[in-house]
């Protein structure tokens, strides 16, 4: 690890197979907690490659408990994290608007490491049970339209860095890595990153996986659709667009509103609400806004108008609604 941690720190990049090899080690606690820590702080300060991140990938897809979900048309919507902007489970949320308009939703998440409270966070106070188990998990996919996988039980073997992640309290590449890593491979994608070096990192890796996708920035910091200020989007349906709220029909908002408070608690209570339908319209657009552009990746050419219609539909008649209380019964 010396030696890596000199190249580093040397500016010099690791080749994808090195990179795996390196992380197999992190994880097989071949080195000390302080050499872990230096590891993943030095990505933050001299940026990650393509080829690094891949191995990081390729390393943990290895090591993970695997999902076959036997061909099926599939989603996963998440963010990356670390964008700083506290807002609430807008992902989550929209995962669930995605099941109830009829998509395959195979949602990856984890607790909190850097914000309020993290999709498992939310999720556990609303009464779902993490599994790992193969049957159960795809016998609620199939009737519920919905599944989630509590990074952990899939990726066993990054327990030895949760701690220096919890301690750092700050977004690593590890942080890039979730959305990178469902451990069901699913066909279509939906991911929101913290920078604009991030998404070409993505757009690179996903053109490799081949499969169907939109990346997302808020242009003003975000993971996410924020509705706050414009959003750049890649897509393997429509290319690179700047999007806004208009591109929606939606109006704009304020970082306050879609705030997402400071506790567990007050994450549920938004979750319920949202779903409920009886949530403020800024946090029923935006998790609109994130449910449409994810539907959108099923279709063969954009066409928002209609994934904008399916996500309200989803909601307004409690479909959504009704997923969460199958998976949570």
């Amino acid at each position: 690890m010396k030696e890596i941690l000199n190249r580093l720190t040397n500016h010099e990049e690791l080749t994808a197979a090195e990179a795996a090899e390196a992380l197999t080690n992190i994880t097989q606690e071949k080195y000390n907690a302080a050499q872990i820590a230096s590891f993943m702080t030095t990505f933050q300060m001299r940026g990650i490659s393509v080829d690094e991140l891949s191995g990081f990938r390729s390393a943990l897809m290895k090591l993970c408990h695997r999902i076959d979900v036997d061909g099926m048309e599939t989603i996963d919507v998440c963010g990356t994290g670390g964008d700083g902007k506290d807002t609430f489970n807008i992902s989550t949320l929209s995962s669930f608007v995605i099941a109830g308009a009829g998509y395959k939703v195979v949602k990856h998440g984890n607790k909190s490491v850097s914000s309020n409270c993290g999709s498992s966070d939310v999720l556990a106070s609303l009464g779902y049970k993490f599994t790992n188990d193969t049957s159960s998990l795809l016998g609620q996919l199939e009737k519920t339209n919905y599944c989630y996988f509590h990074a952990p039980l899939f990726h066993p073997a990054l327990k030895s860095v949760g701690a220096i992640r919890r301690d750092l309290g700050t977004k690593t590449f590890f942080n890039m890595l979730g959305p990178l890593v469902n451990p069901a491979s699913p066909t279509h994608q939906l991911v929101g990153v913290f920078s604009l070096k991030l998404m070409r990192l993505y757009e690179g890796i996903f053109e490799n996986l081949g499969h169907k996708y939109s990346i997302v920035h808020g242009l003003d910091g975000f993971d996410e659709i924020s509705l706050t200020d414009k959003t750049k989007v890649v897509s393997s349906n429509s290319g690179t667009s700047i999007i806004e709220a208009a591109h929606f029909g939606l109006p704009n908002y304020q970082l306050k509103d879609i705030n997402g408070g400071t506790s567990i608690e007050d994450a549920k209570k938004i979750f319920i609400n949202v779903l409920e339908n009886k949530s403020t319209a800024a946090q029923r657009d935006v998790v609109l806004a994130n449910s449409a552009l994810a539907i959108d990746c099923f279709k063969e050419e954009s066409d928002i108008a209609s994934s904008i219609s399916e996500a309200i539909e989803s909601l307004e008649s409690g479909k959504a609604l009704e997923v969460l209380k199958q998976v949570t019964q």
